[in-house]
């Protein structure tokens, strides 16, 4: 990549490009962008965002432009903006209606975006819809719960299921998202309480959960959660605790999980993969280099790129492929 960057996002465009955008290094926070061609695999800069900035999401929005939204540069945003993947260009449209970063942005069946709760001094429960033929927001039902750096699901019936965060320290609890009637329900809570974690969607439907940090520290747990049931399952544990990874569901359904941060601290370069037949985890090669806070992407041709993150010594602008056999 033309920068080392870590807490970016990733975004995989209908042209198979790979989107790599903001984040931070040791020069501050970013706002430029490189694209990812997969046939050449070569990185080409593009335009950059009008606003640097990190711990923000960034959705791919039916017409096949990327909304970004808010994050932080100095301070808490509110500020959007989307990419046109046809002009290589960023135009800024409508603010949220609160300021936030480490918030989730889910992309609707109706084709909105629902970006949930987040931090801006306070953890927030505070939703909000982004109509994309208006450009505008509005306010929709308050989780039950504040969080921040959680995850959020799109489940097959199209709620949305957020589980996890920080909340003056982690939580289990977890709710689901109505888009019919705007608000919110409580569900089954996680076995543990769990922040900087994944979420997974597999193959059966169920949410697979792994990893992250919890109140006694790193976590190498994961579960699973039956929408059927509104209740979570306890299945193997990873074989390495750690927070700040990825999780990629591959062609083949196997999910895999690469680098993080363990439990000294250090950034890691292990990876492994569930296999949710058989419930367990096994480790497959590691990366070659060390990183979390990264990003992972699973291509058309069913391999992973892994993307900048934080290494052993400092913010990485190498990338590097995995191949499933």
């Amino acid at each position: 990549m033309s920068d080392a960057r870590s807490a970016h996002t990733a975004s995989i465009l209908a042209n198979g490009l790979v989107l790599v955008a903001g984040g931070e290094n040791s020069g501050g926070v970013l706002n430029s962008v490189d694209s990812y061609n997969l046939s050449t695999g070569m990185w080409t800069t593009t335009g950059r965002m009008n606003a640097a900035r990190l711990f923000y999401t960034a959705s791919i929005l039916a017409n096949g432009e990327v909304l970004v939204t808010g994050g932080w540069s100095g301070d808490n945003l509110n500020s959007v903006e989307l990419y046109n993947p046809s002009t290589g260009t960023w135009t800024t449209t409508g603010s949220m209606n609160v300021r936030r970063r480490y918030h989730t942005a889910s992309t609707l069946a109706n084709g909105s975006v629902l970006v949930a709760g987040g931090y801006n001094g306070n953890n927030l429960n505070s939703a909000e819809l982004y109509n994309p033929s208006t450009g505008t927001w509005t306010t929709t039902g308050s989780m039950n719960i504040a969080r921040s750096v959680h995850t959020a699901s799109i489940l097959a019936n199209g709620e949305v299921l957020v589980a996890g965060g920080s909340n003056s320290g982690a939580v289990n609890s977890a709710e689901l998202y109505n888009p019919s009637t705007g608000t919110w329900t409580t569900t089954g809570s996680m076995n543990a309480a769990r922040e900087h974690y994944t979420a997974s969607i597999l193959a059966n439907g169920l949410v697979l959960v792994a990893g992250g940090l919890g109140s006694n520290g790193h976590l190498n747990s994961a579960e699973l959660y039956n929408s059927s049931t509104g209740m979570w399952t306890t299945t193997g544990s990873m074989n390495i605790a750690r927070q700040y990874h990825t999780a990629s569901t591959l062609i083949n359904g196997l999910v895999l999980v690469t680098g993080g941060q363990d439990g000294t601290s250090s950034n890691i370069e292990s990876v492994e993969l569930y296999n949710p037949s058989t419930d367990t985890w096994t480790t497959t090669r590691s990366m070659n280099v060390a990183r979390g806070r990264h990003t992972a992407s699973t291509l058309s041709n069913g391999s992973v790129l892994v993307a900048g993150g934080l290494g052993s010594n400092g913010h990485l602008n190498s990338a590097e492929l995995y191949q499933s056999t």
